[in-house]
């Protein structure tokens, strides 16, 4: 049976209102339960269980296993071979697994385009492999596996590498890299400038593709989807490109944060731990705070200055979020916690969606609208 993905979405829609309404009747109904006794408060349970059951029912409607994506990519990779003179082979892993229509339909061009990338500049050629003593076959692995709620799908080659110097030598001639800077700058931080938009390693114009040419909107539409993408590679063995992205985009589990009266929700999916350390314990280092988290520098991002609002009141205590950003721990500053939720996430209305800070929004049971953050825009 085939159902539009547009259908699907109104369905969940109506499913979120439903959710929200029972929410906010048991809230307008907190007083109400002392006088009518446990009868009120089991009703009330019993509509939330078959609710959550029915959003778990539409939930897994929406949901498509990765084989729609990945099947595909085999006979392109023999179409491109071929066309280069090349053998490559192909082996898919995990492509079992479920993941969200919308997401998985705006996941198929950068999948494709990574895996272009390998092929046209990635692989060798038959003669040069057999020379440096590898098989004349190359491969192509893409593997997806779970990990909590997201799926990670990482497509790795045996190929050439990426030149890093060359890519030091684009960066340094596009502007984006201090020379003076070049030479100090770690081999995994320098791979990552290939998502720098106008930094190619490719030595002509490919019809296929060119590393580092669109490189940039992969990034940027798996960071719009609520994921990240990274990138390793070593010379002469191969490169390694991890994407992230989350399972389903429609319902998240967040932590809710208090910051001068406004409460904002983080994807609990990225928050590692949560703590407060003394006030003096954060230094500040030109336009950067910083704090010692288990002897280690963390630095701290004040969500009051990023959100542009009223600073809170100094205390004794600074309240911390510790997320993970791009693979790297940030602690974030905040006024208070004010616990987990699991919401329906709505789009964000047309005339804040140039906000790539902000990636949805809900409204709690006491009626008052919350704003989910995208933290790969908070760095």
């Amino acid at each position: 049976m085939r159902v539009r993905t547009e259908t699907l979405d109104r369905f969940l829609g109506a499913v979120g209102e439903v959710i929200l309404s029972s929410s906010q009747l048991r809230t307008l109904a907190g007083e109400e339960q002392k006088q009518l006794g446990a009868d009120l408060s089991a009703g009330f349970d019993a509509v939330e269980r078959r609710v959550t059951e029915l959003q778990r029912r539409v939930l897994d409607l929406r949901t498509t296993p990765l084989l729609r994506v990945m099947e595909p990519i085999p006979r392109t990779v023999r179409q491109l071979a071929a066309q280069l003179d090349k053998q490559v082979e192909v082996e898919l892993e995990g492509a079992e697994l479920d993941l969200d229509r919308s997401i998985l339909d705006r996941l198929s061009e950068p999948l494709l385009h990574v895996v272009r990338n390998a092929v046209d500049h990635g692989i060798e050629s038959p003669d040069r492999r057999r020379e440096i003593g590898k098989p004349e076959t190359g491969r192509i692995t893409i593997a997806a596996r779970r990990q909590k709620d997201s799926i990670v799908i990482e497509v790795a080659d045996d190929g050439a590498g990426i030149d890093i110097e060359s890519v030091k030598q684009r960066a340094v001639e596009e502007g984006l890299l201090h020379p003076g800077l070049a030479e100090d700058l770690p081999a995994e931080e320098v791979a990552e400038l290939i998502f720098r938009p106008g930094i190619s390693t490719a030595d002509h114009v490919s019809t296929v593709s060119g590393r580092g040419v669109g490189m940039d909107a992969v990034k940027a539409t798996i960071e719009s989807l609520g994921g990240v993408v990274e990138l390793r590679s070593e010379r002469g063995v191969g490169t390694r490109t991890s994407v992230v992205v989350p399972i389903t985009a429609a319902v998240q589990r967040v932590l809710l944060c208090e910051v001068s009266g406004e409460r904002v929700a983080l994807p609990i999916t990225k928050v590692e731990r949560i703590l407060e350390i003394p006030a003096e314990s954060v230094e500040r280092s030109g336009p950067e705070s910083f704090a010692l988290i288990d002897e280690d520098p963390v630095l701290v991002i004040d969500l009051a200055e990023r959100l542009a609002v009223e600073p809170p009141q100094p205390g004794a205590a600074v309240p911390l979020v510790v997320v993970d950003i791009r693979g790297e721990a940030v602690a974030v500053r905040v006024e208070r916690f004010a616990g987990q939720q699991e919401i329906y996430v709505k789009p964000v209305p047309e005339l804040l969606a140039p906000v790539k800070l902000l990636a949805g929004f809900t409204v709690l049971g006491d009626g008052s609208p919350v704003f989910l953050l995208d933290l790969n825009h908070l760095a």
